[in-house]
């Protein structure tokens, strides 16, 4: 990447939710402002590598996608009655000054508000995520149809329904504060838990994972439990994302995927793995549960399984197992019902994994095609295995995985 491509990133990554979040506050106009931005992000990458990178990025790329919304409201109607006093508003917003698109009260974190806003109750669960994901948190749509299992038109169209919903409704633009929280508690936990999954396994592109943003995703779970200190899904939450994030640093060595039987274990971090474990002790997570809580407890079991044991040799896999049995009881997904096959071939052998893989699709993932080819070459039937490592390669958008499954296809033995 060039200084500028570098910069750019940067400051898309660090400053989107922010630069959002002022645009709405001075706008109050949610079906403008991603267009608006993504067009001054388009015009950064055109002009910074010839002019170079402004001495204030993020103020660059607000006065662009100002210019590019009084564009907008100029061919409108309501351009000739409000531009006026839009002008005046954003003229009188000081750059770098904190946004509060109310009058504040409990809730003092941007990214909180902006995804409670977006939680409104007259948008479906699914659709507020999907809509948190791309405008707050700025996952790509690619990325976000994958985590739906639906095909990335299907949720792009999604999500300007949402965004025509929230016009359409006259949901306000301003951003509530925390007397809203425990009726879009579980919205707003689902959108960080799709965060992390997002950051954790990017479904495209050439990462295998980004830190920052399953690390924004803990973040944003911290926030919320600080209000909320009590709630059994926010701490299962909690104890599940560290978990899964401990093993960070040992996932990629020299650009390579590392699997978790082969990752270096003293690279973990422990401390996360502590605060975790502590975590699932905690009473509250002994009682009643409600389904969204019972699933994030026992995905944080199982990865417990692996983050405590002294080697993969040592993982209890039919404790693993019948945690998954649980898990399916709770949330019968077919993510879920792939990684069982997966324990169960680690506990009973490559024969009972492949049946436990009978019948299984996955929408949008190269992950079922993928395990069935490594279950198939354990198996010896290298044909077979062949066949579906060309499958998960095909379907496969993440470059590192796509590298991992073609060295594994071409290390078969000749058939």
């Amino acid at each position: 990447m060039t200084h500028a491509e570098d910069a750019l990133t940067d400051v898309v990554r660090e400053e989107w939710r922010r630069l959002v979040a002022l645009l709405l506050t001075q706008f109050r106009r949610l079906d403008l402002v991603e267009d608006a931005l993504g067009d001054a992000v388009e015009a950064a990458s055109r002009t910074w590598p010839a002019d170079g990178v402004p001495a204030n990025p993020q103020a660059w790329l607000m006065t662009a996608a100002r210019r590019r919304v009084l564009d907008r409201l100029r061919t409108e109607d309501v351009a000739r009655r409000k531009e006026p006093l839009l002008l005046l508003d954003a003229e009188q917003h000081e750059e770098g000054v904190r946004t509060m698109a109310d009058a504040g009260s409990l809730v003092e974190d941007d990214v909180l508000r902006l995804v409670l806003m977006c939680a409104h109750p007259a948008l479906a669960p699914e659709a507020a995520s999907a809509l948190s994901l791309r405008l707050v948190l700025g996952v790509p749509t690619a990325d976000i149809a994958r985590l739906f299992l639906v095909p990335e038109p299907t949720m792009a169209a999604r999500i300007t329904r949402a965004k025509k919903r929230i016009v359409g409704a006259g949901i306000p633009f301003a951003v509530p504060d925390a007397d809203v929280l425990p009726e879009r508690l579980e919205v707003v936990a689902q959108t960080a838990y799709l965060t992390f999954t997002a950051g954790y396994s990017p479904g495209t592109g050439p990462d295998l994972l980004r830190a920052h943003q399953s690390g924004e995703a803990i973040r944003l779970v911290r926030v919320v439990l600080g209000l909320r200190p009590d709630e059994p899904a926010l701490v299962a939450l909690l104890a599940l994302m560290l978990l899964q994030h401990s093993r960070r640093d040992a996932r990629v060595g020299d650009g390579r995927l590392v699997l978790l039987a082969d990752q270096d274990r003293t690279r973990w971090h422990h401390d996360e793995i502590a605060e975790a474990t502590r975590l699932l002790a905690r009473p509250q997570l002994a009682g009643p549960l409600t389904p969204l809580a019972a699933s994030y407890v026992l995905q944080a079991r199982i990865a417990a399984e692996h983050a405590t044991a002294p080697s993969a040799q040592e993982t209890r896999w039919d404790r693993v197992v019948r945690l998954y049995d649980l898990l399916l009881q709770v949330a019968p997904t077919p993510s879920a019902r792939l990684a069982r096959a997966v324990a169960v071939a680690e506990q009973h052998g490559p024969a009972a994994g492949l049946d436990a893989l009978e019948g299984l699709e996955v929408p949008q993932s190269h992950r079922p095609a993928a395990v069935r080819a490594e279950l198939l070459s354990r198996a010896g039937d290298v044909d077979a295995a062949r066949a579906a490592y060309d499958q998960a390669i095909a379907a496969c958008r993440n470059e590192v995985e796509t590298a991992f499954l073609v060295a594994q296809r071409d290390a078969l033995p000749a058939g």
